[in-house]
């Protein structure tokens, strides 16, 4: 049977399927709260609306998910969970092992899932091979964003070396900016200290943060990771304890400050601000990390529900987020890039062709990585111990990078 054969026969299937029990409505617990994530979710409302699914909307700001996954907890433990639930890496497969997922495999089949999702993915969107989540994205954490203007006025290249990286913070300090825009949250310093470490070498990367090797997370390596997350600490403003990663990202656009280390999704809160890319905003991958790529996905996971019409609406809704239309719109406006390898790229603008591209190359290289900061190379206890070491070195609460090296790998060796 030809693709499109299949297409034609998954929609129909699903169509009988909807059209026998009536869908009801679908409660949302999600954590995107900020304009550009906002912007993106409602193109999926939109489009479930036309299927005539109402959306309950339960948002949890934060933008890592913590306190997403608090109120996850008391709902469930009261016996209410919500019909879908966004989340990422480790935390869907803690919940599936839990037994508190539903099976999406009925729906997957039919549309041919297995065919166009990433095995990478595919690790976090199934279990004991069963399909228990629909992932709608694919983020990569280890991007810079720079206003063109504030590094035009450095007379320096976009760089891609670290010592280029901070030849172009120096100056940024120098013409009286704000050089490197950040919020003080556990989460964003780990996402910093993931573009560092994948910069020190693709195989630090794996040995320290997915094979969890005591000797790559004590070792001289991780020391000098250490040494620069403490050096670009010297570069951000005094007021950014518990700023949010979007306001850290107006300080780019706006001009106050001169480049966020922060995920795609940035991109999203530049292209709402009407922000033009090569013309505003430069997008470049984390100096040294060029090739390879951390990933998180964001998937809807959805939970045990009793009655046929709640199942019917979980049906239709992880269909209508794995429709390659709705990939290519949602993404666009995300600033992530399709979790389908078979989107095509031309509704996306230059930074996401270059995210699209660098995916496809990391994944065929073998040098797609797991994001550590985002739940994606280690189980959630092994994640928040490194979030604490982390964020003790960014605050300046070790002597050097050996003495934060030493206290990660004990961390991480007692979480296990």
């Amino acid at each position: 049977m030809t693709m499109m054969k299949r297409g034609f026969a998954a929609a129909a299937m699903l169509l009988v399927t909807t059209s026998l029990v009536h869908a009801e409505d679908v409660e949302v617990l999600h954590w995107w709260t900020s304009g550009g994530e906002a912007a993106a979710l409602n193109v999926l409302k939109d489009d479930l609306a036309t299927k005539s699914i109402g959306w309950v909307d339960m948002p949890v700001a934060g933008g890592g998910g913590e306190a997403a996954m608090t109120a996850l907890r008391a709902r469930v433990t009261a016996g209410d969970p919500p019909t879908a639930v966004q989340m990422l890496g480790f935390d869907i497969l803690d919940w599936a092992g839990e037994g508190a997922l539903g099976d999406l495999t009925e729906v997957a089949t039919a549309e041919g899932w297995d065919a166009v999702v990433p095995a990478a993915l595919q690790g976090f969107s199934k279990a004991d091979g069963k399909w228990i989540a629909a992932p709608v994205n694919v983020h990569s954490t280890n991007w810079v964003w720079i206003n063109k203007a504030a590094l035009d006025a450095t007379g320096l290249a976009a760089p891609t070396t670290w010592d280029e990286l901070v030849a172009v913070l120096d100056k940024m300090k120098e013409n009286g900016i704000t050089p490197l825009g950040h919020g003080g949250q556990p989460w964003q310093e780990a996402t910093v200290f993931d573009g560092v470490v994948l910069g020190m070498g693709g195989d630090l990367y794996k040995k320290a943060f997915i094979d969890l090797d005591p000797a790559a997370l004590g070792g001289p390596e991780m020391a000098e990771a250490f040494n620069r997350l403490i050096k670009l600490r010297s570069y951000v403003d005094d007021n950014f304890s518990g700023r949010d990663w979007n306001l850290a990202s107006a300080m780019v656009i706006n001009g106050e400050a001169g480049m966020q280390m922060m995920g795609d999704w940035a991109k999203g809160e530049f292209l709402k601000a009407g922000k033009v890319p090569g013309t505003d905003f430069v997008c470049i991958r984390f100096p040294g990390t060029q090739g390879s790529v951390t990933f998180n996905s964001d998937q809807f996971a959805m939970f045990n529900v009793e009655s046929d019409e709640a199942k019917a609406a979980q049906a239709a809704m992880a269909s209508a987020i794995m429709n390659p239309t709705f990939q290519s719109a949602f993404n666009v406006v995300k600033g992530s890039v399709p979790a389908r390898t078979d989107v095509p790229n031309d509704a996306f603008d230059d930074c996401g062709k270059k995210g699209m591209a660098d995916l496809a190359e990391a994944n065929t290289n073998g040098t797609l990585f797991g994001s550590m900061a985002h739940g994606h190379a280690a189980p959630a206890a092994v994640k928040n111990a490194t979030y604490d070491v982390i964020t003790a070195a960014f605050n300046g609460e070790y002597a050097d990078g050996a003495a934060a090296a030493a206290a990660l790998a004990e961390a991480v060796a007692a979480a296990q």
